[in-house]
C-alpha cells in the first residue's frame, strides 16, 4: 500500500461522522482517530514498537505478515509453524531476523513478546489463544474463533479474566466502505431492516496440492469436520458478522440444509449450504454458499422499506429513485399510459420485475483494501495503549457462534436456538 492510499484511508476515518446510538462506531472512535492522526512514515525506536509473534504462517498468516511489515509500530519478533515449508518461508520473509519456532509454547515463553497473531487451522485457535492470554500476551486470532461453541466462550472468558486484548480477524469491521454503510443504516436511510440476504459463491474444489499422502489432513484441513466447519466457518462467519452489525442484533435461532453434491472427493464438509437465521425482532438473514458456480460471486444485501444496500458492491438503491430527467421522463410517461391499461379491464397486471435503478456509491472514492491493514493497525494501537473494546469481541463471538450453530443445524436437520449458556453480555 502506497503513501497516498494510507493518507486517503486516514482522511476518511478522520472525517467519518457518527450517528448517536451507533454503538460499534462510537466505541471504536478512539482508535479510528488515532489511526487517522498517526504519521505512517514515523520512525520509532525499538522500545516504542509492539513486538509481535506470528503463530501459523501459511497462506493467511503470510498475508498478515506482509501487512504488518508495512506498519511502523510493529516489530515482527518471532514466527512459528510446524510445517517445514511454511517455517522456512516465514524465516525468509523476516530476513531471518525473527526468532523461529516449531512449538508455539516456546514462542510464548519469550518475555518481551507483547502480542501474538494466530493464523493456524481452526481447531487450534482456542487452546493457543487461551495459552497466549494466560502467558500475558495480547492476541489477534483469525476468524472463526474456534471449532466448537464452548471453546469460543472459553476464549472470551479468558480474555476477560486476564484483561488482555483479544481481537478476531473480521476485517469488514475496518473497511471504510462498510463503516460508511453502517452510518447510513443507523441514520435510517433504509428504514427498519426487514430482510437480509448474503451469499458467497465460488467454482473451485478448495483443495490444495499434497506432496505426500500423510499430509492430506494437515494441508487440506478445511475439508474435514475434525478441523473445520467448511463454508460456515471459513466464509459465512464474515457475512453473518456484517448482518449482525447492520441489524444491531444477534440471531437467536437457525435452520439449514447442506450436502456434498458436486465435489465427491472424500471431503467431509458440505460443498453447498443454505440457511435461514432469525433475529429477536423477527428479521431473517437468508444465507447460501456453494463451490460449483461463481456467477453471482459474493454479496451482503440489507433491505428495508426505503431502500437496499449491497455492501460488497458498495452501492445503495432507493425504493423511490428520482424520476428520469427530461425526454426519458416524458417517454416513460407515454409508455405507461399506452401499456399499463387495457381498453375493457382497467389497469393491467404489472409483474414485479427487478428494479433497473443503478443506485449510488456509498463512498465517493475507492479506499478498498478490504480492511486487513486497518484491523492490524488498530490491533497494534490497542496493544500499545491497552484499549479494549467490549462490543468488538461481542460481534466476533456471536458471528462465530452463529456459524457453528448453523453447521450443527445442517448436520442435525433441525432448528437450533442459541442456548442460554452460550449468551454473553
Amino acid at each position: 500500500m502506497n503513501k497516498t492510499e494510507q493518507q486517503s484511508r486516514r482522511e476518511f476515518i478522520r472525517n467519518v461522522s457518527l450517528v448517536t446510538g451507533t454503538s460499534f462506531i462510537a466505541s471504536s472512535l478512539p482508535w479510528m482517530n488515532a489511526l487517522a492522526n498517526e504519521n505512517p512514515d514515523q520512525t520509532l525506536s525499538p522500545s516504542d514498537k509492539i513486538r509481535i509473534g506470528i503463530i501459523g504462517v501459511g497462506s493467511r498468516g503470510s498475508l498478515l505478515l506482509l501487512h504488518m511489515k508495512n506498519i511502523p509500530s510493529i516489530e515482527i519478533a518471532a514466527v512459528c509453524d510446524n510445517y517445514s515449508p511454511h517455517f522456512d518461508k516465514a524465516k525468509e520473509m523476516t530476513n531471518n531476523k525473527a526468532k523461529a519456532f516449531v512449538d508455539y509454547r516456546k514462542l510464548l515463553e519469550i518475555k518481551d513478546i507483547d502480542a501474538v497473531v494466530i493464523a493456524t487451522p481452526l481447531n487450534e485457535h482456542a487452546h493457543i489463544t487461551i495459552n497466549a492470554l494466560q502467558a500475558g500476551k495480547h492476541v489477534f486470532c483469525e476468524k472463526s474463533m474456534a471449532r466448537i461453541p464452548e471453546d469460543c466462550l472459553a476464549m472470551v472468558n479468558t480474555h476477560r479474566e486476564t484483561g488482555k486484548i483479544l481481537q478476531i480477524g473480521h476485517q469488514r469491521m475496518f473497511n471504510p466502505k462498510y463503516i460508511k454503510a453502517m452510518e447510513f443504516i443507523s441514520a435510517g436511510q433504509l428504514g427498519n431492516i426487514t430482510q437480509m440476504r448474503a451469499f458467497w459463491h465460488r467454482n473451485n474444489d478448495w483443495r490444495r496440492v499434497v506432496p505426500s499422502p500423510e499430509l492430506e489432513k494437515k494441508i487440506n484441513w478445511r475439508l474435514y469436520k475434525e478441523f473445520s466447519c467448511g463454508l460456515m466457518t471459513e466464509l459465512a462467519s464474515h457475512q453473518i458478522q456484517v448482518a449482525n452489525w447492520a441489524l444491531g442484533e444477534f440471531p437467536d435461532k437457525v435452520m439449514g440444509a447442506g450436502s456434498i453434491n458436486y465435489w465427491k472427493d472424500g471431503r467431509e464438509v458440505h460443498d453447498n449450504v443454505n440457511l435461514v437465521y432469525t433475529y429477536p425482532g423477527g428479521t431473517q438473514l437468508i444465507y447460501d454458499s456453494c463451490t460449483s458456480n461463481k456467477y453471482y460471486g459474493l454479496e451482503e444485501q440489507i433491505m428495508g422499506p426505503k431502500g437496499t444496500m449491497e455492501l460488497e458492491a458498495g452501492k445503495m438503491f432507493s425504493e423511490t429513485p428520482p424520476p428520469a430527467p427530461g425526454i426519458m421522463h416524458l417517454i416513460n410517461n407515454i409508455e405507461h399510459k399506452v401499456f399499463d391499461t387495457i381498453p375493457l379491464g382497467g389497469a393491467s397486471w404489472i409483474p414485479d420485475t427487478p428494479s433497473k435503478n443503478k443506485g449510488e456509491y456509498i463512498l465517493d472514492e475507492d479506499l478498498e483494501d478490504d480492511g486487513t491493514q486497518l484491523e492490524l493497525e488498530a490491533f497494534a494501537y490497542s496493544v500499545k495503549n491497552n484499549i479494549i473494546d467490549p462490543e468488538y469481541i461481542r460481534q466476533a463471538y456471536y458471528a462465530s457462534i452463529a456459524a457453528l450453530l448453523g453447521f450443527n443445524a445442517i448436520e442435525e436437520e433441525k432448528v437450533i436456538a442459541v442456548p442460554e449458556k452460550l449468551k454473553i453480555v
